[in-house]
């Protein structure tokens, strides 16, 4: 697989999303912003970007029941106070559907891990603003890098550009393309 256009880019996730997209569980995320957002709202800075883990907002409780012990699992391996962080996925972006209202919302209940409750929450939250649904070809990178923890990258934000140099590793696509054109597929049916 070509290499190129590899960004020294991250998007931060909750680390039980980053691992349900590594494990082909969901091809969406759902993004308004960070609270400390430079421009107050969600912007695509790129459309491809590591996925980053993050431990800062986690809760059971807005897991749906099947995916709330893997929340367990990620916090076994970050702690508050990390040193050093591990990118294991990359994501390219298929689509950016901005979702306004409830309805539509309610219709990809069953394609992501999270309860209607923290999808409601992500709607609401800066109410003027559209929620942004991110449609993701998802990578698993053939060896994770593990990176220095930096101040820069902490905090409630969406995006942080890695600032340490490293070779992009090969990447192996999560779910094979017919079956990723499938789901696509049904995201908008769902929303047609």
């Amino acid at each position: 697989m070509a290499q190129n256009n590899i960004q020294p880019i991250a998007l931060k996730e909750w680390a039980v999303s980053v691992g349900a997209l590594a494990e082909g569980q969901q091809i969406i995320v759902m993004r308004k912003g960070g609270i400390i957002e430079e421009t107050r709202d969600f912007q695509l800075m790129s459309p491809n970007f590591y996925l980053m883990p993050a431990y800062e907002h986690q809760k059971k409780h807005l897991l749906k029941e099947q995916y709330a012990d893997q929340l367990d699992d990620t916090l076994v391996g970050g702690a508050a106070n990390l040193e050093s962080v591990k990118l294991e996925a990359y994501a390219e972006v298929v689509e950016d559907i901005e979702v306004t209202d409830q309805e539509t919302l309610d219709r990809l209940r069953d394609m992501h891990i999270w309860t209607d409750t923290f999808a409601e929450e992500r709607l609401r939250w800066k109410k003027t603003k559209p929620l942004h649904v991110l449609v993701l070809r998802v990578y698993r990178l053939s060896e994770p890098i593990e990176i220095p923890m930096r101040a820069a990258y902490n905090g409630c934000k969406s995006w942080v550009r890695l600032e340490d140099g490293f070779d992009a590793p090969e990447r192996v696509q999560v779910v094979d393309e017919t079956k990723l054109q499938a789901e696509i597929l049904k995201i908008k049916q769902a929303l047609a």
